[in-house]
């Protein structure tokens, strides 16, 4: 009782020392525009815009920032393409609401149409990992007739993750953690403890330079609990009828890659995704885990660009 009384107090007293909104990190060389929707600000990497080539934008999972795709960022930069990758929804210090229904998917999607609107993309390639993914579906989903092409990393579509989530047994397995991630304030703590040491564990793939910038985001004030209202708002609760979303079959072109030792999303999603594919479509299994940026770069840096390049936008004749 001594020791969690002592771990409390000293959460809530580093909690009080934090500023309410820092600055975004800055040191990696890449540029971030801030770019207002409505009362938001959301902090963007962008690579390219100078280029007169089509849009890509790369949406972020947890518990990681626009970062993990610097270096995408500029092999595509390089091959002519305009690229954003935003700090999402909780990530950015000006676009983190208190209220947990502001993070629903659906609220989190149109963020990404709202951002492709500031930087005059009337059409984008989308590329998400982990929870950026199940944002890309929601993506396509809403507006399918902005997406170029669509690549999820990870996470599968939400109905073969759905039918896994509640049937499969080894995917419930897999998914133990999300319960103990929507409990208030718990996880919090647990992240935050002798600092951060349980949230730099997750983070073993990255760089020394990604780790500090990671940390630079979730340290600031509301940040955390911010990025763990994905999940309470989205799982196991019933969602307003205005943020519900169909999740039908999808003709754009698409393409899943997926770690076969991902220790949190099994193959039984990720092999019925093929269902609900009635578009272009391959399945792309990597001997990798869950950091597939990290782990696997040459591989799926290459899976992406070549499916972006098979599928340009149609021009008219």
């Amino acid at each position: 009782m001594k020791k969690l009384l002592f771990i409390l107090i000293t959460f809530f007293a580093n909690q009080m020392k934090q500023p309410g909104i820092n600055k975004q990190p800055e040191n990696n060389n890449d540029t971030l525009i801030e770019v207002h929707h409505g009362d938001l600000v959301f902090s963007c990497r962008t690579s390219g815009l100078e280029n007169a080539g089509e849009a890509i934008i790369l949406l972020h999972g947890f518990p990681e920032t626009s970062h993990m795709w610097f270096d995408l960022m500029h092999q595509l930069s390089s091959r002519g393409y305009r690229v954003i990758a935003p700090n999402q929804r909780g990530y950015s210090p000006g676009a983190r609401p208190s209220d947990i229904k502001e993070y629903s998917i659906k609220k989190i999607a149109e963020d990404v149409f709202a951002l492709a609107d500031a930087f005059e993309f009337k059409q984008f390639h989308l590329v998400g990992h982990d929870w950026g993914s199940a944002i890309g579906w929601a993506v396509v989903a809403l507006q399918t007739e902005k997406v170029l092409s669509w690549t999820a990393m990870s996470v599968p579509h939400m109905k073969a993750f759905s039918y896994a989530y509640n049937q499969d047994k080894d995917q419930r397995e897999r998914s133990r953690y999300i319960s103990f991630f929507k409990l208030p304030f718990i996880p919090e703590l647990y992240f935050s403890w002798n600092k951060y040491s349980n949230l730099k564990e997750i983070w073993k793939k990255s760089s020394p330079e990604q780790k500090k910038i990671y940390l630079d985001i979730f340290q600031q004030r509301g940040a955390l609990k911010a990025a763990l209202n994905w999940y309470r708002a989205n799982i196991g609760v019933t969602v307003e009828a205005e943020d519900q979303i169909a999740f039908d079959d999808v003709t754009v072109p698409s393409q899943l890659i997926w770690g076969n030792r991902d220790m949190a999303l099994g193959r039984t999603g990720a092999e019925l995704t093929g269902n609900y594919m009635k578009g272009p479509y391959r399945f792309i299994e990597l001997n990798a885990g869950h950091w597939l940026i990290q782990e696997s770069f040459p591989e799926v840096s290459s899976a992406i660009i070549e499916h972006i390049k098979k599928h340009p936008e149609k021009k008219n004749k």
